[in-house]
């Protein structure tokens, strides 16, 4: 029974009416969104909320960390959007299994460890990228579609929508100063909508946007072929989203762990995320991942345990299977205020305060990864091109380090001390240190303050030895570490280092 218990983090730690609050906020802020996000891509509006029940609570109870919600996230649906125009649902619902497939082989292998690579000046581009797209997505709720085509709201309506989203702010932001034993989210919610209800207000609501009416999600087998053809058609889609997917969970997973000052599992967390993406295959769920929007609500609400992400899966099935008639009259202004703070919260203020601290090479690399996050709603894109920036930058910074300390010593031979890494970046500068023409006969490369790292490093050696070879001189390397020397002889058949007087690799071993 205490396994079960510590499964569920239903310990006496545990704030229960926190938790079942922080859930309650969350399913409020999670129906519209995971609608919308089917909408979008041409699925029946209820696989939106199937895969937020399912994803919802699959990963709350076997996630990397409690207070992570995943559901009907928008980064992973838009992978499948093409899928669905060129070869239709039964295709999509194959791909979302195969992706869930995919993410527990990465979790299985441990390979979610890699999410470290990612730094932190990318973390910064892409969390202010992603409450700038929070903010941005609020405004499709001030539109309203005419005949196909989507219009501004005007006049009364515009003000009346308006004016309910500043309730709702200013509800959010003053009830925490009176009090903190609910959720000041789940309070604007209730407010605003009783506001509208009983006054009678014509304001947009969530039955606007599509019913949240249905049943349980029923068991379906995809009803495609199961040939080689189809599965060279799915493949590279449920790659793709099985990429996006789990650099968003393990963005997140991080996030999390920053708030809370805690540390998160990521490979459970791949391997959960993967189930949950199989299981919507099979249950008209249209695939997901964990969702930094509602997460932060979730935090922000006092959430620390896996409760509240159960609690908030179960109350999406309970609201489709019988209260739909009450959420749908739910206005979308209570929660477009309320998300619209999510956004402010996200937004790391404290990145322009360190701007003329930092490194320009951090501050473009922030800016663009927040830059290709907002232009493209590409999350794991804008991740990796910020990665491959930064460490294109490092190299750089690495290369120009590289330097040669010069003397003779008093039997007459020439001593190179290598201070910094010899890799592909440093090679140029490293050969332009010796002066080959005019060194005496006998050369000593010494390596103590440094490291060959790469095939380029070892055939710049084999450039420079050459070059004494050929004049007659002898080279020697001095300390070279272990793994450099393993790295030397696994390139014998590729190259030849013209080293002298070593008996095994033409190596001298005189380590001094």
């Amino acid at each position: 029974m205490k396994k079960v218990l510590n499964l569920f983090d239903l310990s006496q730690k545990v704030n229960y009416k926190t938790e079942v609050l922080a859930g309650l906020t969350v399913a409020m802020t999670m129906i519209p969104e995971s609608l919308s996000f089917a909408i979008l891509a041409g699925f029946p509006p209820l696989m939106g909320l199937y895969a937020a029940f399912i994803a919802g609570l699959v990963t709350a109870i076997f996630g990397g960390r409690p207070g992570m919600i995943s559901g009907g996230a928008g980064a992973t649906v838009i992978v499948l959007i093409a899928l669905m125009k060129s070869d239709g649902l039964e295709y999509v619902l194959a791909a979302v299994a195969l992706a869930g497939v995919v993410q527990i082989l990465i979790g299985a292998l441990k390979l979610g460890k890699f999410i470290r690579l990612v730094p932190h000046p990318v973390m910064f581009g892409f969390v202010n990228g992603l409450a700038i797209i929070i903010f941005m997505s609020q405004m499709d709720q001030f539109q309203f579609e005419v005949d196909g085509k989507m219009e501004w709201l005007t006049g009364t309506p515009v003000l009346i929508m308006a004016g309910l989203v500043a309730l709702t702010i200013g509800i959010v932001v003053l009830l925490p100063k009176l009090t903190k034993a609910v959720p000041s989210s789940l309070v604007a919610i209730i407010i605003v909508f009783l506001l509208v209800y009983f006054f009678g207000i014509d304001t947009k609501t969530v039955k606007d946007i599509a019913s949240v009416e249905g049943g349980f999600p029923p068991f379906h087998i995809p009803d495609i072929p199961f040939t080689w053809e189809m599965l060279q058609t799915i493949l590279p889609y449920s790659m793709i989203m099985a990429a996006v997917g789990l650099t968003e969970g393990l963005l997140t997973l991080n996030l999390v762990d920053e708030i809370t000052e805690t540390k998160g599992n990521g490979n459970r967390e791949c391997i959960a995320q993967g189930s949950s993406n199989v299981l919507n295959g099979f249950f008209f769920g249209m695939g997901g991942c964990p969702m930094i929007a509602q997460t932060l609500v979730n935090l922000s609400a006092g959430s620390r345990a896996r409760l509240s992400g159960i609690v908030a899966s179960l109350t999406i099935l309970i609201i489709v299977l019988w209260g739909a008639p009450v959420i749908g009259e739910v206005p979308m202004a209570a929660l477009v205020g309320v998300m619209v703070m999510v956004a402010i919260g996200t937004f790391e203020w404290a990145s322009f305060r360190i701007f003329n601290k930092m490194p320009k090479s951090d501050v473009f690399l922030v800016i663009i990864v927040a830059a290709i996050t907002v232009v493209l709603h590409n999350l794991a894109l804008a991740v990796l091109i910020g990665v491959i920036i930064s460490a294109l930058f490092f190299a750089w910074e690495s290369a120009k380090r590289i330097r040669a300390r010069k003397f003779i010593d008093e039997d007459g031979r020439k001593h190179y001390e290598i201070y910094g890494p010899l890799f592909f970046g440093s090679t140029t500068a490293f050969t332009e240190k010796f002066d080959v023409a005019n060194d005496p006969g006998e050369v000593i490369i010494n390596f103590k303050e440094s490291r060959v790292s790469d095939m380029s490093a070892i055939e710049a050696l084999n450039v420079v030895t050459n070059r004494y070879h050929k004049l007659g001189k002898k080279v020697h390397l001095r300390y070279l570490s272990n793994d450099c020397i393993v790295l030397l002889k696994n390139a014998e058949a590729i190259i030849d280092v013209n080293i002298m007087d070593d008996p095994t690799y033409k190596l001298p071993a005189d380590e001094m």
